[in-house]
């Protein structure tokens, strides 16, 4: 045998013994002259047992062991063979009916591994309700059983059984659910007072206190002064021990005295006792105690959700303020600025890189006091101030920005982003990079590369000239045109010196679409796409002219971008489309655009071409990287480089996917028209004094 069926045993040989001594101390309580007990103990016990072993494989013999031990004492105590077996139908009965709606109403409860936690009011309404149904099956079953056999039934025949059965399930279950949590708890390896829930030294006392108060008031209301109606003045002690203490304890308080006033009542003493008829004494009694029950667990369980409450709430506080610390930190700890800026102009907040990089203005508190201009000089209206346009919806990024601010050294370039606050539409947060060395240097740099390139032009003029000159004077001598030959020669020259020249070119390009000044202005894209298209259509594929490229041209909507850079982009993706055809095919473009989101144009150029090989979509766009590598393709891996250039610098974006079919399809987005220009620009000799 598993060790933990040996432990599921025992417990049911533990619950067995209860449940026995349960019915026997129900049936000695019987209210006289009638089979009715004045309390029904194993009503509770009852479903604490079939509760507790619900997922044990023993839970069969539990329920069959219930029945048998409830139709024995029944039979042992008097009770005739037929009463018996109802009484046993309505015992079990009203036990599987609690738990089946206990299941329904309690599911963190049932569906837990042991009894679960009972500690909120939600558990406490839910074992009300699963009660009273148990109880509704019984009091049916038994009563009327009774009623119509002994002729002893009447409706408060019925009210006396469903009140005494309710009550007890209510209070032993309750008492239950809180020592198995106790008893998890321990097994979890918690000492027994933390299991419990400490009390403070200083509450001691008023423990002593509250026990010798709750004695005294019993004994005073039901031995000493019967004769008066004190009984309500006993729901004050059960408030005292609600509020100011544990849940486990009110349930054992809850039910030691209920179990108090009921032996009272039972040996004739006590305001109850007073009650004449057996049946309504039995009714009162019961009354009281579920009363009493109630409202302890009720206050209990409200102050430990309360309780619960308020720590999640000082976690959360913590926690919070612990991150807010640490926010803050970060934030006066970076380097790059960041501000919160308001409609009107107004810092919210703003950490001390912000000071620092943004100077001092006049009058200081707003970012309109600043004197803030696009890199090349144009001052930056307040409708075009960064956080204005994070304002109206447009998301900034990466826009350039030159500060003049009196007592500055130099006048300082600050690459800005800007964005709405999700949470409060009416600020935006700004953040801003000091960029005036990065962009002195690539000034310098892009200067230093054109200037080479350029000077690169002049041997390469030389070379071609000088190879003209060899050509003549070798056709002239009647040179070999063979392998080796002369021509041959001469023909290698000017293809590597072509390639060169077409190197330097793209060199040049690259320069111009990564630093060149922009000026973005509104353009009707479909002109503009026909005469690079008509450009590239008068130029033919190869030796056959007969292949020149079909131009299938949508309806373009008009877009804000550089025209150089525009032609530029278009021309490089226009010219790749037909220079990568299959041989022997002709070159077949359709050149669409959509609105792809408010102020925003997205293009797309298809083609029937070689296509892209898989995996490469993203790496052609990287600068030198070439796909077809070999074969009759050549080129210097700058073209879409430049393309991505051109595209990011206006603030779009550029891909490409399979073309279904076959080809590729190559797409990029661009401000619309009627957008706000957002590109950022750049100052041709770096931001100076």
């Amino acid at each position: 045998m598993r060790s933990g069926d040996g432990a599921a045993l025992r417990r049911t040989a533990v619950f067995t013994v209860l449940y026995v001594a349960a019915l026997e101390a129900g049936r000695l309580s019987a209210a006289g002259g009638t089979v009715l007990g004045l309390m029904w103990p194993a009503a509770g016990v009852g479903t604490v047992w079939l509760l507790a072993q619900r997922r044990r494989r023993s839970r069969g013999m539990d329920a069959l062991l219930l029945a048998s031990a409830s139709f024995a004492v029944n039979l042992a105590t008097g009770v005739p063979l037929w009463l018996s077996v109802v009484f046993t139908v309505a015992n079990l009965g009203q036990t599987l009916v609690f738990l089946w709606v206990f299941a329904r109403l309690c599911p963190d409860l049932w569906n837990s591994s042991g009894l679960g936690d009972f500690d909120g009011v939600r558990h406490l309404w839910g074992l009300l309700a699963a009660s009273l149904a148990g109880a509704l099956f019984g009091a049916l079953v038994g009563s009327a059983v009774l009623g119509t056999a002994t002729g002893q039934w009447s409706p408060l025949t019925g009210m006396v059984w469903l009140a005494r059965n309710v009550v007890s399930i209510v209070t032993i279950t309750a008492l239950g659910l809180r020592v198995g949590r106790v008893l998890a708890r321990r097994a979890a390896g918690l000492t027994l007072p933390d299991a419990l829930g400490r009390v403070p030294g200083r509450r001691i006392a008023e423990f002593c206190l509250l026990v010798t108060a709750s004695a005294a008031a019993y004994v005073v209301t039901f031995s000493i002064r019967h004769d008066l109606p004190l009984a309500f003045l006993l729901v004050a002690v059960t408030v005292w021990a609600a509020v100011r203490f544990g849940t486990t304890f009110v349930a054992l308080h809850d039910l030691v005295l209920g179990t108090a006033a009921i032996v009272f009542t039972l040996y004739g003493v006590g305001p109850f006792a007073l009650i004449a008829e057996p049946i309504s004494r039995v009714l009162v009694a019961q009354v009281f105690v579920g009363m009493v029950s109630v409202i302890g667990l009720a206050l209990a369980l409200s102050r430990d959700e309360r309780e619960a409450l308020l720590r999640r709430l000082a976690a959360a506080e913590k926690e919070a303020s612990e991150q807010a610390g640490m926010l803050t930190a970060i934030v006066e700890s970076m380097h790059d600025g960041l501000a919160v800026i308001d409609a009107g102009g107004r810092f919210v907040m703003r950490n001390p890189a912000a000071h620092r990089l943004l100077g001092p203005a006049d009058p200081p508190g707003t970012a309109d006091a600043y004197n803030l201009s696009h890199p090349d000089g144009t001052p930056i209206g307040r409708e075009q101030m960064p956080y204005m346009l994070a304002l109206a919806g447009h998301e900034v990024r990466d826009m350039d920005v030159l500060v003049r601010a009196p007592g500055m050294a130099e006048n300082r370039l600050l690459n800005v982003s800007a964005t709405r606050l999700p949470a409060d539409e009416r600020a935006a947060v700004v953040v801003f990079h000091d960029v005036t060395e990065e962009r002195r240097h690539r000034d310098e740099l892009a200067a230093f590369a054109g200037v080479v390139a350029h000077d690169l032009l002049n041997p390469l003029t030389t070379i071609d000239g000088w190879t003209q000159v060899l050509a003549a004077a070798g056709n002239r001598a009647g040179g070999e045109e063979g392998a080796g030959g002369v021509g041959e020669c001469v023909t290698r020259i000017r293809r590597a010196s072509s390639r060169m020249r077409e190197l330097i070119h793209d060199l040049l390009a690259h320069a111009t679409a990564r630093d060149a000044p922009i000026a973005p202005i509104p353009i009707e894209l479909g002109r503009i796409t026909r005469e690079v298209a008509a450009a590239r259509g008068d130029l033919p594929a190869g030796p056959d002219d007969g292949r020149a490229p079909v131009f299938h041209i949508g309806e373009l909507d008009a877009v804000r971008a550089d025209r150089a850079l525009l032609r530029q982009l278009l021309d490089n993706l226009i010219g790749n489309a037909v220079k990568y055809t299959p041989e022997g095919e002709r070159p077949e473009i359709t050149i669409t655009s959509a609105i792809e989101r408010p102020g925003w144009v997205r293009v797309e150029i298809a083609d029937r071409g070689i296509g892209i090989p898989p995996g490469q979509q993203e790496m052609i766009f990287e600068r030198f990287y070439r796909a077809h590598v070999g074969g009759p393709y050549h080129g210097s891996g700058l073209g879409l480089a430049i393309c991505r250039r051109v595209v990011e610098r206006h603030g779009g974006v550029i891909g490409v996917e399979d073309n279904p079919g076959g080809g590729s399809r190559f797409h990029f987005t661009l401000p619309a028209a009627d957008a706000p220009d957002l590109s950022p620009r750049r100052c041709p000799a770096g931001p100076g004094p």
